[in-house]
């Protein structure tokens, strides 16, 4: 039977065996996972390099449907406007519906203009069609998503404005684009907002206009003007500024401790935002001492909502995170002064945190060059059992350890989730199929109904397991990926390509 087993067609980045993604896999993964920053294995540019082959080498249909999937399920914002961008070249007619689905934020249409005069998708300057989309995004816009899209450089939304002209509708909008960009404007027809952030710059002592909130805070403000912007901030900036609150003495004005906690906590505002329940867990691990206990709480309630998708699975779960030494890395990949505080280890520790937490007779497999034992309470919280991972780490990387444990137990086995960067490298020291490979053909032979999902939080291109009916290989790490287990085990989809095949432009 192992004879008949694929054999391994590519090296991973540790130099061993593994299966190289097809390219519209390949595209899928970088898409949903990537963000052109350096990781464990890999620089940036390296990784820019990969997706734009991997783009050229498919449909500029699945590129626009992988763009489309990245931003609206997987939040991503570095590649849904890369891949914008490239479509402006490949295929200008479809970059207009992508353009539109995409670039939703003065921050994506910061990234999109940077990244169309870096030269990196084949032109160093907007062009006359991105312009003019550019400009109708501008035109389009409301007064207060054009303010927000000028906290931000590189470039700056005055920068933006100087390259593309956008005509103003009103004397309202001109005047703005002249205090924008600092030509003379009309001090009369300026937009309430501004004219009050402007006098209240001459005059601290008027109540807090109402601008972005970055504006403001670098200006001294007192602990309740730092109150009242606790009320107003978005909820994710609010969830990432509770040390700063804190701080600055907020909570020590009457009533805000209690109004942090009710936003933090508001079901329909988990919903519309759609944290990513990783974010949230490192934020429960970061908060200090001076944020309150009721606040401290709301985000775990936070996190919990933010995980209410996580599907039961029917017969014998096992969970495998993976917890060797390149785990610790950065998900997101290394930025100077930006690199994200969520590890790969921590992303595993929270889906198998939250597959238990639905599953609750699920076993429970961590790895590194062997499984590590560890006791978890499936009646525990999400953020105590992952806590109690990701202080696992360490060691280096055999994806087939927990299934040769399993097989070593004749164990009974319907689905098999791995949680990984799948740079494997211990027990690879075989001819043709990965350990992986050969390992889950035993285990299939004595449940022929098992399904293996292997999670890649990293985009290599490489996998240890390569894809076909009862394997589906996913990347990512929104709460999306639960869904994506629950439609593969129930038979609606087969592989992560075809998930993307269906998102509808």
């Amino acid at each position: 039977m192992a004879k008949l087993l694929p054999r391994a067609d590519a090296v991973n980045r540790e130099g061993a065996p593994a299966y190289a993604y097809g390219p519209e896999a390949k595209l899928a993964q970088l898409a949903a996972t990537g963000t052109l920053a350096d990781n464990f294995y890999g620089a940036a540019e390296t990784q820019l390099t990969d997706v734009l082959d991997a783009a050229r080498a498919v449909d500029p249909v699945f590129v626009a449907q992988a763009a489309v999937y990245a931003r609206s399920s997987g939040s991503m914002k570095d590649m849904p406007a890369l891949l914008a961008a490239y479509l402006t070249v490949a295929d200008p007619d479809l970059s207009v519906p992508v353009f539109g689905r995409v670039i939703d934020s003065g921050r994506m249409l910061r990234s999109f203009v940077q990244i169309m005069r870096s030269g990196q998708v084949g032109r160093t300057s907007l062009g006359s069609r991105p312009k003019r989309l550019v400009q109708r995004w501008l035109e389009e816009a409301s007064m207060r998503d054009l303010m927000a899209a000028a906290t931000g450089s590189d470039p700056s939304l005055a920068d933006i404005v100087k390259m593309v002209h956008p005509k103003p509708a009103d004397a309202a909008r001109k005047a703005f684009y002249g205090w924008l960009i600092g030509r003379p404007y009309d001090v009369a027809a300026l937009p309430a907002e501004i004219a009050a952030f402007e006098a209240w710059k001459q005059d601290n002592t008027l109540p807090l206009p109402s601008v972005p909130f970055e504006w403001l805070t670098t200006f001294p403000l007192s602990a309740e003007q730092w109150a009242v912007l606790a009320t107003r901030m978005g909820w994710q900036a609010l969830r990432m500024n509770l040390n700063t609150l804190a701080r600055k003495g907020a909570f020590d004005v009457n009533g805000i401790t209690e109004a942090v906690a009710a936003r933090l906590a508001d079901a329909q505002a988990i919903e519309k935002v759609r944290p990513m329940p990783y974010q949230l867990m490192v934020a429960l691990g970061q908060v200090g001492d001076g944020v309150p206990l009721k606040v401290q709480a709301a985000l775990e309630d936070a996190l919990e909502l933010s995980l209410q998708s996580v599907p039961t699975v029917p017969g014998q779960i096992v969970v495998c995170p993976d917890v060797s030494g390149s785990m610790s890395s950065s998900v997101t990949g290394y930025r100077k002064g930006a690199s994200s505080k969520v590890r790969c280890i921590d992303v595993a520790a929270l889906v198998t945190a939250a597959m238990l937490r639905t599953n609750r007779a699920a076993r429970v497999l961590p790895f590194e060059q062997t499984v590590v034992t560890l006791k978890l309470d499936p009646r525990a919280r999400l953020a105590v059992n992952a806590a109690k991972l990701a202080a696992v780490g360490g060691g280096g990387t055999s994806v087939s350890a927990p299934l040769a444990l399993l097989n070593a137990q004749r164990a009974k086995v319907d689905l098999v989730v791995i949680v990984s960067d799948n740079q494997s490298w211990v027990h690879t020291n075989r001819a043709g199929a990965t350990a992986t490979m050969a390992e889950w053909d035993v285990l299939k032979r004595r449940n022929p109904d098992a399904r293996l999902v292997c999670i890649d939080v990293q985009p290599y291109g490489t996998t240890q397991a390569t894809g076909r009916a009862d394997i589906l290989n996913v990347g990512g790490f929104s709460d999306s990926v639960f869904d994506t287990i629950a439609r593969f085990v129930s038979g609606e989809t087969r592989d992560w390509v075809e998930i993307v095949s269906q998102v509808e432009l």
